[in-house]
């Protein structure tokens, strides 16, 4: 997806600038929500990245992530357990996490998300934050995703957190259709001088693997009357 802009800064290794629909200064990402909230499609959704993902794999899977596993928590103020970030957290829970992928992907999602916000709002763990995304916007999000997709998400993240925390896509979009269905799209934005990284790619290949609807959005400037 092609959109342009009126640019507000074009100087070498600034941050693209660009006016948005309305009259105001905003980033690429900003006028990518403005254009697929309008002509782009009627989307909600939020410039995130990979922190809304990190708080609803947090919520989903906030039982595994503190269960009762030996040696992996030397203290109380410890917001996860020493081992997440290494090939050891899925197998040494595996059954659980097993268990809890099924009913994500069964479509219990939201229902897990609810009880975890209820529980332990304020709690401190990692990659959770909870002054960000308002709870309305993680449940639309899981719904939106649907169960499928968010269970093969999740199941990345367990079995290799450490390398798919981070380069997740910076938008990320939902719209509903009735009151319990919707759709989800993922857009990596770039600006006139940006590229994909390596890790961008993985996660886009990833994503599109697992049956997400995801896109590159590009944003160029108008070009100049002459």
């Amino acid at each position: 997806v092609c959109i342009q802009g009126r640019p507000l800064n074009c100087e070498n290794g600034a941050k693209s600038r660009f006016y948005g629909e309305d009259g105001e200064q905003c980033g690429v990402e900003q006028l990518a929500l403005q254009y697929y909230a309008g002509e782009g499609g009627g989307w909600q959704g939020v410039h995130t990245e990979s922190g809304i993902w990190l708080t609803i794999f947090g919520l989903l899977m906030w039982d595994i992530i503190f269960s009762d596993v030996p040696n992996v928590f030397c203290n109380r103020f410890q917001t996860a357990p020493l081992d997440l970030e290494t090939d050891s957290f899925y197998p040494a829970r595996k059954s659980h996490i097993e268990s809890q992928l099924q009913k994500i992907h069964d479509g219990m999602a939201e229902e897990i998300l609810i009880t975890s916000w209820e529980s332990y709002s304020g709690t401190a763990c990692r990659g959770v934050n909870w002054d960000r995304h308002p709870l309305s916007e993680l449940r639309a999000a899981v719904t939106c995703i649907g169960g499928p997709c968010l269970a093969l998400l999740c199941r990345h993240l367990a079995q290799d957190y450490g390398s798919w925390s981070s380069g997740m896509p910076d938008l990320l979009l939902w719209r509903f259709h009735g009151d319990y269905r919707g759709e989800a799209k993922l857009v990596e934005v770039k600006g006139p001088r940006d590229r994909l990284s390596e890790q961008q790619r993985a996660w886009l290949l990833l994503l599109m693997d697992c049956g997400f609807n995801a896109e590159v959005c590009k944003v160029s400037p108008v070009p100049r009357s002459t």
